[in-house]
């Protein structure tokens, strides 16, 4: 029998690539996502099923859950892979978009994830894949909203996996770097108050910055194989990074003590 994985924020970037991996793959994928009206290229593939699910509607995580459940008779892995990124000043932020923003990177991700823990817990199995960042284990200028709930991400996943061991689950963590997707477009949420002279250098300092960093990003498809790695390595691993620059950053992160490695940080950005 086929195993399943049911992927959230499979519209574009690491949730549709990992969709298309699994299935290459032999995978059976439900494929969830906002707006699945708007999606044409998983739903011409075997053993896709294309559903909605907002993360920040509880009755479409429910259906999700069942539609998938009904089709396919099983899960066996859930990514959790939809989010955002919003940046800029903390002071520009309406209460709204700060609570949007911890309602769709960690809310959300714990209402899916408690939305398929039972069946997991009846199966004595299952893995919950989570996406965080290496922003969930250094900082970039400016990102205190997201790295909060990424920081937050590695936390919920670490302390998860002891509850989850105890009906033979796992909980694992998928690290990536700077990749290819749509996040610095439709997945990037920047906000700015020009008035705030106090912050425009960092700003003009982030924005120069991002065309270079994404332009040496890595493909989604980078993420995608990692997180195929840690769905069927039988490891009782619970980190896993992916890209080189991810590598490169944790490792520096674990080596250096905060003002090196925060200086080094400022020295990249010309602070």
């Amino acid at each position: 029998m086929n195993k399943t994985i049911l992927i959230t924020g499979a519209s574009s970037g690491i949730g549709k690539a990992t969709a298309k991996l699994f299935q290459s793959k032999g995978w059976n994928v439900i494929a969830t996502m906002r707006n699945p009206e708007n999606e044409s290229e998983l739903t011409q593939l075997e053993n896709i099923l294309v559903t909605k699910l907002d993360v920040l509607d509880l009755d479409s995580i429910q259906n999700a859950f069942k539609e998938g459940f009904g089709k396919f008779g099983s899960i066996d892995v859930l990514l959790n892979n939809a989010g955002y990124g919003a940046y800029g000043p903390l002071e520009t932020f309406s209460r709204e978009k700060i609570v949007r923003q911890f309602n769709t990177n960690v809310i959300g991700l714990l209402e899916v994830t408690k939305a398929v823990l039972p069946h997991f817990r009846q199966k004595r199995k299952g893995i919950v894949i989570n996406i965080s960042s290496i922003g969930g284990k250094m900082t970039f200028p400016l990102g205190s909203l997201y790295h909060g709930t990424k920081f937050a991400v590695e936390g919920i996943s670490e302390s998860l996996n002891f509850e989850v061991e105890q009906f033979g689950g796992q909980v694992k963590i998928v690290e990536p770097g700077m990749i290819a997707t749509d996040f610095a477009g439709r997945s990037f949420d920047f906000n700015n108050d020009v008035d705030m002279a106090e912050y425009q250098n960092l700003v003009g300092v982030l924005m120069t910055a991002l065309p270079a960093m994404v332009q040496n990003a890595s493909p989604a498809s980078v993420v995608a194989e990692i997180i195929f790695e840690a769905a069927t390595d039988g490891k009782n691993q619970l980190r896993y990074t992916a890209g080189e620059d991810a590598k490169m950053l944790i490792a520096n992160r674990q080596q250096y003590d905060d003002a090196t490695f925060i200086g080094g940080i400022k020295s990249q950005f010309g602070l």
